[in-house]
């Protein structure tokens, strides 16, 4: 099987990819904030979450 490659996944996709990489960095930054001021269990899974998917942008994961 070859290697995922996110160019050839359908345009549609692929624009939803671009949309959700660019916005991850300030609801990251805002969760992180957030966290720090209240923090509850389902803000700590949030912030999980999204640091996860942040990392998986940067590695070039997805």
């Amino acid at each position: 099987m070859s290697r995922y490659y996110r160019y050839r996944i359908p345009p549609w996709a692929r624009k939803c990819i671009f949309i959700v990489e660019t916005c991850i960095t300030p609801i990251l930054v805002f969760q992180i904030i957030r966290t720090l001021l209240i923090p509850t269990a389902f803000d700590i899974l949030i912030l999980a979450v999204l640091i996860g998917l942040a990392l998986s942008f940067y590695m070039q994961w997805i």
